[in-house]
Parts: structure tokens; sequence; C-alpha cells
């Protein structure tokens, strides 16, 4: 079996170092380089990397000879890191995945791509997480739930069995979502909520029992289309 390609991050904040760090010393990947773009770049080099900018990324790391790790945070219900995996896609990278090796996953788990998985996740199952998911470190799948594309889940949060976490949404720390319960698209979920019950679209629960806020999620994200 050949080796993976070499590895670009997208992005040059907190969670792309992360990212290098991770897929650096916990995968068979080498890190070639950060990228973003050009009015976000700081420094020219990170951890011994360049840092280039995001115009020059197909010039300087060619996708025939690379692959790509989106590594950008929650920001506005997901859609930025959305955006730069859409962009990256399109010049012809294939996303890579990270997975923890002090992570539990199940012979029969299902990984989309750009999924960032640290340690201390447990995944029952016949679960699935779609493209482009953040798992931060702790959290607890239930058998046969489902993930769908661009959340983030934070630390500490507990999905039990039968659920479905709807795309785009974000679940904060220490989170719980009940049985065969149903977290709607564009979901914010605030830290230490209960989700006793299936929750409508484009909105914020917090509290135990969990309850919907007036507000909208788009809003409170400050989401542009």
């Amino acid at each position: 079996m050949s080796a993976p390609k070499p590895l670009v991050i997208i992005g040059n904040g907190e969670i792309a170092e992360m990212a290098c760090e991770y897929f650096a010393y916990d995968s068979p990947r080498e890190v070639a380089g950060f990228v973003i773009g050009a009015e976000y770049i700081k420094v020219p080099s990170l951890h011994g990397r360049p840092v280039t900018p995001l115009d020059e990324l197909a010039v300087r790391y060619p996708p025939d000879a690379y692959d790509a790790f989106v590594a950008i945070g929650d920001g506005q219900l997901n859609r930025l890191r959305r955006r730069h995996v859409d962009g990256v896609r399109a010049l012809g990278y294939q996303l890579a995945s990270y997975v923890s090796s002090r992570a539990f996953v199940w012979r029969n788990v299902e990984i989309g791509e750009n999924c960032f998985i640290l340690e201390h996740n447990v995944l029952q199952a016949f679960t699935a997480v779609g493209d482009n998911v953040t798992l931060w470190s702790g959290n607890h799948i239930g058998h046969r739930s489902v993930i769908e594309e661009d959340v983030f889940m934070s630390s500490h949060v507990v999905v039990s069995g039968f659920c479905r976490i709807g795309a785009r949404s974000f679940l904060g720390v220490n989170a719980a979502v009940a049985h065969q319960v149903t977290v709607a698209p564009d979901n914010f979920i605030a830290m230490g909520a209960a989700v006793a019950a299936s929750t409508e679209p484009d909105s914020i629960y917090q509290g135990n029992p969990a309850e919907r806020r007036s507000i909208s999620a788009k809003r409170f994200c400050r989401v542009r289309e």
C-alpha cells in the first residue's frame, strides 16, 4: 500500500495549528504547509512550515501531488469551513480526515471527508459521521446515530442511540441528547443543555430541560448565506 500524499492545511489559526500537530504526530501524513487568504497572513511560517496565500494554492501544492484539510472553526454555523471545503474540492483536491488513535471507533462506523475526530471520542456500532464534521475531545456518539455534514461538536457531549444531529449545527460542552431525538439543521445547542425532545430548525436551545430561545440561531451566529 502506497503512502498517503503529503497534506496542506487550509487555515492558520489555533485549529490549524492543532491539526498540524495531530496529523504530524498521530497519522502517516506529512504536513507540507499552511494556506490562507493573503490578508490573514501575519507570519511567513508556522511550526517550520510555510504559510502560502490561498490564491497560490494550486501552483505551490498541485492537487495531483497533495491532499488538503480545512482546519477552520464553527464560524457562521460552520459555513466558513464549508465554503473553503467547496473551494478546494473545486480545485481538484482530495480532503483528508483525522481520527485520533486514542478514539474508540467501532469497525462499521462511517466517517466522511474533512473530519477532525480528537482523543477519547466514542463512536459506537452502526454510527455515521458526514463530511466536514469536528468532534472535539471526549464525546459519546451512541449506536445507530447519525451526525450530518458540517457539524461542530465541542467536548463531552453525549448523543444517545438512534439520534440524528442536523447539518450545520453546533453543540456546546456537556450538552446531552436523549434517545431517538433529532436535532434539526442549523441548531445552536448551548453548553450543558439537555435535549429531551426533537428540535426545530434554525433555533437555539439551552437549559435542563432544554428550551427554545426566541432568537434565530442564524442571526445569533451572524450567518451570511
